[in-house]
């Protein structure tokens, strides 16, 4: 049957250009390459990010990981960064999931490694692949993390997500079921703390 709504964004949004690389001052957020296997399977080793995210990677799972990461690319359904310093070393991820291309909406997810928290990393990573996406003409971005996670809640505000609401007994985590925070952002609100070009 017929489409009475023209999709939101066309197909290829994603997959006809470049993944970008977003530079800033002090941190680059680029796609994952090969190399970082072993970075990425390391950082799953820590208990923070295993609780939240609820998995753990071998350095093989990781190479496979990365692969399908390009590979969500290039079907338009996802993206995956790295976030590292100035010396290429890995300090966390961003990452889109969830790609509706017809509602022009899209989820985002984080995480940082130990050494980086507390340092604006998370924020200034989702932030400025936020602005991209809506500047791109996505409708809708969401995050999703579970309520007791108050470290994610702290980035989703900061990052200028708005709270819209709690899925009751949502996510199964190791501990049981969890209540999920639901926030939003939707028009691109300006230059925030980490809107530079990408290249």
């Amino acid at each position: 049957m017929p489409d009475l709504v023209e999709p939101s964004l066309p197909r290829g949004t994603l997959s006809d250009r470049p993944q970008p690389i977003f530079t800033l001052t002090e941190l680059t957020i680029r796609p994952w390459r090969p190399t970082d296997a072993d970075a990425l399977a390391a950082a799953y080793e820590d208990a923070e990010i295993q609780r939240w995210h609820v998995r753990s990677l071998s350095t093989t799972e990781a190479t496979r990981w990365i692969g399908a990461a390009a590979r969500h690319w290039a079907t338009d359904v996802g993206g995956q960064w790295a976030v590292v310093d100035t010396a290429d070393t890995l300090l966390g991820r961003v990452g889109i999931r969830g790609v509706d291309l017809s509602d022009g909406c899209a989820e985002l997810g984080y995480w940082t490694v130990a050494a980086a928290r507390g340092r604006g990393v998370a924020t200034l990573a989702v932030d400025r692949v936020a602005a991209w996406l809506l500047d791109l003409g996505f409708h809708r971005l969401e995050i999703e993390h579970a309520v007791s996670n108050v470290s994610s809640c702290r980035v989703a505000h900061r990052a200028r997500f708005s709270l819209e609401g709690t899925r009751r007994s949502a996510a199964l985590h190791a501990d049981g079921w969890h209540d999920m925070h639901v926030h939003t952002r939707f028009a691109a609100l300006g230059p925030g703390p980490a809107h530079d070009s990408p290249r």
